[in-house]
């Protein structure tokens, strides 16, 4: 199967060039292929002629995205639909990466695919449109919401937590914040067992289980083998351009529902560890 990944150079797209195996695939990232442009992305797709598209390329900085709105809606919103639209005349399976942020975190039980979206963020609302417009313009895509992304070869939540525990006595972490860390490993895997499986409507797709960001710093520290105190915080404490969900948590049962099951976000975290110590060396 001929696969192209727009994205290819974000943390997500690294982990999918480096895991998707026994397929032709081709990588873009944003040098290669510029999403905005619909006319770049139509010739890209009649070159290419793949028979399956990811979609990965984003405007992730989601305090950018507050700053530069109009930015998040090109490249997330209008991007998004460039690929889909292209995908859709020429017959293509489409899989989009999209995010907790679509929800408002005000619920206390995991997001079910099917639950009310309100995004409360300028970068959720580009996704929830970017989301809107692929049903429309591709009804038999595939939209995979995962959440608080982290791996080797970008910056991530952990590799800042452990630089920091290098130079500071301690650390302060908001403990108001409830999601579920997710692997570029773990996320590519399932991402290529669902393009295989040819599935379709909103999926989420999470590391199982669930935490605080100060319970997932304090459990990255202790792996490390580091012993810099890490205090719980609250969120007011760190005010941000870009409000954060306290609860965002994504049902598994869609991702179930196509037999994939993904490791624990503990397991992850310690795989993360080790491939991060080895990629140092």
């Amino acid at each position: 199967m001929r696969v192209t990944i727009f994205g290819a150079t974000g943390l997500l797209g690294k982990a999918l060039m480096r895991e998707w195996l026994g397929d032709e695939v081709t990588g873009l990232g944003s040098k290669d292929a510029d999403i905005r442009s619909r006319e770049q992305v139509s010739a890209i797709m009649r070159v290419r002629r793949p028979e399956y598209v990811v979609l990965a390329a984003a405007y992730t900085d989601v305090d950018g995205c507050e700053t530069h709105s109009q930015l998040a809606f090109d490249v997330n919103c209008h991007g998004a639909a460039n690929v889909a639209t292209a995908c859709a005349q020429q017959n293509v399976p489409l899989l989009f990466l999209s995010t907790d942020y679509v929800f408002d975190g005000n619920r206390r039980t995991p997001y079910e695919p099917d639950d009310p979206i309100d995004p409360q963020t300028a970068y959720g609302k580009s996704k929830a449109a970017a989301e809107a417009e692929i049903r429309k313009i591709h009804p038999s895509g595939c939209i995979l919401r995962t959440s608080w992304v982290f791996g080797v070869g970008g910056k991530c939540f952990p590799d800042t937590i452990l630089k920091l525990a290098q130079t500071r006595t301690e650390l302060e972490v908001v403990n108001d914040q409830r999601g579920s860390p997710t692997y570029t490993v773990d996320l590519a895997r399932a991402i290529v067992q669902l393009c295989c499986k040819g599935a379709r409507g909103i999926v989420h797709a999470t590391n199982r289980g669930d935490c605080t960001w100060f319970d997932f710093a304090t459990h990255i520290v202790a792996e490390a083998g580091m012993k810099t105190p890490v205090r719980p915080t609250s969120s007011d404490k760190f005010v941000r351009p870009a409000k954060r969900p306290q609860y965002s948590v994504l049902s598994p049962r869609s991702l179930a529902r196509y037999g994939v099951d993904m490791p624990t976000w503990q397991d992850a975290s310690r795989r993360y560890l080790v491939e991060r110590s080895s990629r140092a060396r």
